[in-house]
């Protein structure tokens, strides 16, 4: 009783919510490497909580006074990671008006938390290496070594050992990060924590939005305990903030919780609607696989003789009459490709609320890309 009143009060200061074997398991792993400055690797699906993990760590590590840096390697471009991980000289490149430290320096005497590392190019993968190995790195532009005392943790949703035997991860690079794996398990092998976060993620949404919530009936309690959660805690998480603004002062039933939980369903396998000819730029092949993808999420067939026209113009690949024909549609209807590239972007994360993950797979692109487009396009 003493040992488990012990982990409770450790999960409740790292905010690890859950009273299963396996996040018993996580917290015992937890406790053990925090106080070293051992590299960890975090496994796990999308929305487990890998983040949490490193959070707990550094919290419970001799460097909790100094600096963590959260970077999610998905997020940003790749011609961009190396000068955000190490900075950048002045005049190194194109935009590079002023020096500016990576976050590595930034991060100098504490922890550095390294999100979707499968995401990271190789060459940025060597220079990550040499940290590591000896702590020294050079900005870009510069000839200059520079020294960080930095603990690294690292996450991803991806089978690394896969990828080193395609030779998309470096071998010597996975074998130094997962010297201590701590896997972090889906929701669906853990029901019994379901009930905590549920409660937690309730209280959370009430005091956000300072409105009243009447709960949840048995059958919806059912529903929820039944279903798999493919988006794990996010989901759940997003699932309740979303149903307690919308069921304000009402009791939630079973029939409410289906309907919800429709809008999280796996995205289906989309249709070849479109054909994909050969011999184009990436970005090229990126605007057509949006193009199909929007298809799949039912637009109107006026927006799809727009598609094809725009690639058309913009491509110079013949649009096949019978793709077409009986369709009628005025001149003055057609809209930049970019305006119509932003309507499918937001389509997709209307879709999916928000989960970007969901939606990059409903559009067959990358993450990293729609995180750029995004950017791009101002989209919040």
């Amino acid at each position: 009783m003493v040992l488990l009143n012990k982990y409770k009060k450790i999960q409740e200061q790292l905010n690890i919510i859950g009273k299963s074997e396996k996040i018993r398991e996580v917290v015992e792993l937890i406790i053990s490497v925090a106080p070293t400055n051992i590299s960890v690797l975090i496994t796990g699906e999308s929305g487990v909580g890998k983040e949490v993990v490193a959070k707990a760590i550094h919290q419970l590590s001799p460097r909790r006074d100094k600096p963590m840096v959260s970077v999610n390697c998905g997020a940003i471009p790749e011609g961009l990671l190396e000068s955000e991980l190490f900075g950048h000289e002045r005049g190194a490149f194109t935009g590079a008006i002023a020096t500016k430290k990576g976050y590595f320096e930034l991060a100098d005497g504490g922890t550095i938390f390294l999100d979707e590392i499968g995401e990271m190019p190789l060459h940025t993968q060597v220079k990550l290496l040499r940290v590591l190995e000896t702590g020294e790195f050079m900005r870009v532009g510069s000839g200059e070594l520079r020294q960080v005392d930095v603990r690294v943790l690292a996450a991803t949703n991806r089978d690394l050992n896969e990828m080193v035997q395609k030779n998309k991860f470096r071998k010597d690079l996975y074998y130094r990060l997962k010297a201590v794996t701590i896997e972090v398990p889906p929701l669906r092998e853990r029901k019994e924590d379901i009930p905590m976060l549920l409660e937690h993620f309730v209280q959370q949404a009430i005091q956000n939005n300072r409105i009243e919530f009447k709960g949840f009936t048995p059958d919806a309690l059912k529903v929820i305990m039944e279903y798999d959660w493919p988006g794990n805690v996010r989901e759940l998480k997003n699932f309740v903030e979303s149903i307690v603004v919308l069921s304000a002062g009402k009791m939630v039933d079973g029939q409410m919780v289906r309907e919800h939980l429709k809008h999280y369903e796996d995205v289906e396998e989309i249709p070849q609607a479109l054909p994909i000819p050969m011999h184009k730029s990436a970005e090229q092949a990126e605007r057509e696989l949006i193009y199909k993808a929007l298809l799949s999420l039912g637009v109107e067939i006026r927006e799809m003789r727009q598609l094809l026209e725009s690639i058309n113009n913009r491509l110079n690949h013949p649009v096949r009459e019978r793709e077409i024909e009986d369709i009628d549609i005025q001149d003055d209807e057609v809209v930049p490709i970019e305006e119509m590239e932003k309507q499918m972007i937001r389509k997709a994360l209307l879709k999916f609320h928000g989960n970007k993950r969901k939606a990059a797979n409903a559009l067959q692109i990358s993450e990293r890309t729609l995180y750029r487009k995004l950017k791009e396009y101002g989209i919040q």
